[in-house]
Formats: structure tokens, sequence, C-alpha cells
């Protein structure tokens, strides 16, 4: 039994080292790629307004009062009823035209409005990097800094053997698209 579990261990250790290794490659360049992003904002302006207040009513009532007093005073019989109505009614106008027009009033009025602006963003980095010799091209969500780690997984084939395996930086479970080895 004590010689089982070095044997598990040893076994463990290969196969770990055959699923994949930890290398370095040397970054060569990386470009930042730029985007135009809207940002929305929203902008207020303070605008003076002149606005007309509302009449207060209180002249043509107290002139409608005043002048079905004296429509009623002046009207005898069955002209009473009719010289009371003339008297609200000459009083009410009398008494608006009394009260006058209210003063303008200056208000501030704050009017908001969204708009976009645009600013530069980076949103990716095309890093060209060396590895045992050949150069590789990659997108990467952060600039590296002067290596990479690369995660190497050898193929195994029963039948050929196999081709090399291109190295991806480790962050990129799946590598992007045109990230083939090139020549320079």
């Amino acid at each position: 039994m004590s010689r089982f579990i070095p044997l598990v261990l040893l076994a463990t250790a290969s196969f770990s080292s055959m699923l994949g290794a930890q290398e370095v490659g040397r970054v060569i360049s990386s470009m930042p790629i730029i985007q135009q992003v809207a940002v929305p904002r929203q902008v207020c302006t303070q605008q003076q307004v002149a606005t007309q207040a509302h009449k207060s009513g209180a002249g043509s009532a107290m002139g409608a009062i005043a002048g079905g007093v004296v429509g009623n005073a002046i009207g005898k019989g069955d002209g009473n009823a009719l010289a009371t109505a003339i008297g609200l009614i000459g009083g009410a106008i009398l008494g608006d035209r009394i009260e006058g027009s209210p003063a303008t009033e200056m208000r501030n009025v704050q009017t908001c409005s969204t708009q976009n602006f645009y600013e530069n963003r980076t949103i990716a980095y095309n890093v060209v990097y060396e590895f045992n010799g050949k150069q590789y091209n990659v997108q990467m969500p952060q600039d590296p800094g002067p290596t990479v780690r690369l995660q190497v997984t050898p193929m195994i084939s029963s039948t050929q053997s196999a081709p090399p395996s291109v190295p991806y930086p480790a962050q990129n479970a799946i590598p992007p698209v045109g990230s083939a080895p090139q020549s320079f």
C-alpha cells in the first residue's frame, strides 16, 4: 500500500504535465484598439422667462356686487330684475378694468436634455508575440506587458506525428480568429 501512493502521485504529475504546460512568450508589439463610444449626459440650461400673473378675480366680484346693489336700488317693479342683472354685468366689467392687468413676472426656468458626447476608449489590444522562434498575433482584453503567459498543449496522434499546437495566451480559453503563426 505504501508503494501504491507514490505511483499514483507520479502518474498524476506526469498526466497533468501532458495536459499543458505554462510557457512565456516575448511581446514584440501591443497596439490598442480604439473605439468611439457615445456617452449620454444630461445638460441643463437656465433661462429667464416673462410670465403674466393671473388676475385674482376680486375686482370683478366686487364690481358685480356693487353693480347689483345699485341696479336693484334704481329698478322699480317689473324692471327691478333687469336693472339688477345689468348692474351685475356692468359692475363686473368695470371692477375687472379697475383691477387692471397684473405685473409681468420674470422667472428662471431650467430646461434639461440628454446629449451624446463621444469619447475614445480602448476596447482591446492587438498583440504580436514570439515563441520558439515564431511570431503569433492575438487580440487580448488587456495590455500584457513585456511577456505573455502561454498555455501549450501537446497533441498526441496514434497514426501520424502531431503538428505542434499554437501557443495561446493563458487568459484566452478559445483562440481568436486570425491567430495563426506568421512569418515576418
